[in-house]
């Protein structure tokens, strides 16, 4: 489902990229079992950090090290932070809820798009003068080279640095689902599997017919 380009491979030896499909899901405006996980998640995360400063964690600093190569501070760090100082979690859509639950908990960047508007082939690639896309926002955005990106058959999905776009959004109708979740240099292959399966396992408390098509963790090696 996913093609490594040569570029991807050189730039970033040793990285790993997941992806997460999932079919017949539904995407309420609400879920009261995913209204406990964030609580879950909110005092897990108070607990974890009650001594020790999460901009110390290792995969934060993973990602703060990437980041900084585009004089950017990775967004996740900022919300964990929010979260540990008493703050609720932001609430959405249950499709993106049940996202952000995992990715606050395992701090691994994530992108979620609805699977029946990709073109498939998909390919993980680094950016490159020229590049641009649509953000989520609506906002146009042109790319610095060097970052990873994730490419359709029409364009870029979504890069490290702005996040995903606006053509594969998750919307209210959606009922096949993909998630990708981006690894830095230093982020386990381990890391991002238990990553995957907390987004299934949250998807699964919202949709009862729901099946993986697709998980796995790509390598560049």
């Amino acid at each position: 489902m996913l093609e490594m380009s040569d570029a991807w491979k050189t730039a970033f030896p040793g990285t790993q990229v997941g992806i997460l499909a999932m079919c017949n899901v539904s995407n309420p405006l609400s879920s009261e079992a995913l209204e406990h996980e964030r609580k879950r998640v909110e005092e897990d995360l108070r607990m974890l950090f009650a001594e020790t400063g999460v901009r110390e964690h290792e995969i934060m600093q993973a990602y703060q090290k990437y980041y900084k190569k585009f004089k950017k501070t990775y967004h996740v760090l900022h919300q964990v932070e929010s979260v540990i100082k008493g703050k609720a979690a932001p609430s959405g859509a249950s499709l993106v809820e049940a996202m952000f639950m995992a990715e606050l908990r395992s701090m691994l960047l994530t992108a979620g798009y609805d699977l029946d508007c990709i073109r498939e082939p998909l390919q993980i690639d680094v950016s490159r003068d020229g590049d641009n896309y649509v953000r989520i926002n609506g906002a146009e955005q042109v790319l610095k080279p060097g970052d990873m990106v994730i490419r359709d058959k029409e364009g870029i999905i979504s890069s490290i640095v702005y996040g995903p776009d606006q053509r594969t959004r998750i919307h209210r109708d959606t009922r096949n689902v993909l998630f990708t979740v981006y690894g830095v240099p230093g982020i386990s292959p381990s890391a991002m599997e238990r990553h995957l399966q907390g987004i299934e396992a949250n998807v699964k408390l919202i949709a009862s017919d729901v099946k993986t098509q697709v998980m796995k963790v790509y390598a560049a090696e």
